[in-house]
């Protein structure tokens, strides 16, 4: 038998770095004798404008741990990582062709993928159809129920789920229905790979010290208001807790927001850290954001006498909090917010979350849990003007857990009926004016839960959710021969 081969597939630098964490943890077993492979995927709806992933600070640190890197888009061009996947006769053949392509040998094989149910992860479960899945979560998308089903073939092979505790003591729901262990990764680990990939960054200045009029080296704008009362030398210069960082998410791309009301989002942001009191502000762009967002910051910026810095080369939200020590982390649901809490011990604090919980569809959409985590945890910049430490909280799993496990239930209700009892136990104490944001009635109905229409006849009839489902029909029938008459 050859030599054991293990190929971690990554798509977000954030992905690598937990993937990195959990090597330098231990949780793959020693190096020696494995040969490990980086497969780097550019799963953006258009690869080549996007920024690369090999491009991004801190990049070269964590290949050091791998023996080598493919580009899974070069590899299977010019197909998209996102919608191709061999047919089910054809792969063996892809198995021979990668195995010779890529030098594996004849040897073992063990994945590592980030969504198991989707592309590219399914496509290489099938190719490498004898290997062991391991799945690793790079965010709050853990705690939420898987999304698609996973074929019996692929599922029975998944090993575990790794993921962050990103609020310490909730339990994962992702693949759960299959009985999947979940594992956590080290946070002294993790906070380890990061501080490793921050100290890549350079300093404005650092790199040229000429840099002036408004720019900064290493790809930083500042831009100032006449009367702004931030730093002199920018908040770079500025003590640890005064600069407060705003996260950019680009949700107009997944067809949430309008781009003018995501740049509303971001002004709302801007205006609610200086109303709390900053005065040096850093903004963190999505990748792939226009770059009319920043100029519509500076304008309000400008306004409320902040001083705005934007950050222009693609890196880690965690590496800028890291190079500049906030007091504040201000965004909508990212994942980011609470790696500043529980990685960093930085205050946080949401916006907008209200408008998203009403613009998201569908119901089964898998940013529904980190969003939902988000608004029940973290203070409301606007209605508070401050943040906290939510993970300190001895509290925040046991707040959020039950209102988790619901949500996820009405989002897959199929793929876990054992939530079933609890989800109506939860509505049933809790569903009032302060938490039918997480809900819609129409959802409620179809799955003849407390607060849909008419629940309480629909449980109480045989087969409450069929009963419920006739009912819907008669109601249409007489509604059509109503409009006939």
């Amino acid at each position: 038998m050859g030599v054991r081969t293990q190929i971690f597939e990554v798509s977000t630098l954030y992905g690598a770095a937990t993937l990195a964490a959990a090597l330098d943890a231990g949780q793959f077993g020693r190096e020696e004798g494995t040969r490990r492979v980086l497969l780097v995927s550019n799963n953006a709806a258009i690869p080549e404008t996007a920024a690369a992933l090999t491009d991004m600070t801190g990049w070269a640190r964590i290949t050091t741990r791998f023996d080598r890197v493919i580009n899974w888009n070069d590899t299977i061009r010019p197909h998209h990582p996102s919608d191709w996947g061999p047919a089910d006769r054809d792969a063996p053949i892809w198995e021979r062709l990668l195995r010779r392509y890529w030098g594996l040998g004849d040897g073992p094989v063990e994945l590592a993928v980030e969504s198991v149910h989707a592309k590219p992860a399914s496509a290489l479960a099938k190719i490498f159809g004898d290997a062991d899945v391991h799945v690793y979560a790079d965010g709050l998308m853990s705690y939420g129920p898987t999304r698609d089903r996973i074929s019996p073939e692929t599922a029975i092979r998944v090993q575990r789920l790794l993921h962050l505790d990103l609020v310490p003591g909730l339990e994962p729901l992702l693949l759960a229905e299959h009985g999947v262990p979940a594992e956590v990764v080290p946070g002294e680990a993790f906070r380890a790979v990061l501080d490793e990939i921050g100290a890549e960054h350079v300093a404005p200045g650092a790199a040229d010290d000429e840099a002036a009029d408004g720019e900064a080296a290493d790809g930083e704008k500042t831009g100032t208001a006449d009367d702004a009362a931030g730093t002199a030398d920018g908040p770079e210069a500025a003590a640890p807790g005064q600069v407060a960082v705003l996260l950019g998410q680009y949700l107009a791309a997944i067809d949430i927001l309008t781009p003018a009301e995501e740049e509303q989002l971001h002004e709302r942001m801007l205006r609610g850290a200086a109303a709390a009191g900053f005065r040096d502000v850093v903004f963190k762009p999505h990748p792939t954001a226009p770059v009319q967002y920043s100029r519509a910051l500076e304008k309000a910026a400008a306004e409320a006498g902040v001083r705005l810095t934007v950050l222009d080369t693609p890196m880690l939200a965690e590496t800028v909090f890291e190079h500049y020590r906030p007091g504040l982390v201000v965004g909508c649901f990212s994942t980011a917010l609470m790696t500043a809490s529980a990685y960093y011990g930085v205050p946080i604090a949401r916006v907008g979350t209200d408008l998203l919980m009403q613009r998201i569809t569908p119901y089964q959409n898998s940013n529904r849990i980190p969003l939902t985590i988000v608004d029940a945890l973290v203070p409301d910049l606007e209605a508070q003007r401050a943040g906290e430490v939510v993970t300190e909280r001895a509290d925040a799993a046991a707040r959020v857990a039950p209102l988790v496990r619901t949500v996820g239930y009405c989002m897959q209700a199929k793929t876990n009926p054992g939530l079933r009892g609890e989800a109506e136990a939860w509505l049933d104490a809790h569903l009032d004016e302060t938490t039918w944001r997480y809900f819609k009635r129409a959802r409620l109905t179809a799955l003849a839960l407390p607060g849909g229409f008419a629940s309480q006849i629909t449980r109480q009839l045989p087969g409450g959710g069929t009963a419920m489902r006739f009912a819907r029909k008669v109601r249409k029938a007489t509604l059509r021969t109503n409009a006939k008459r």
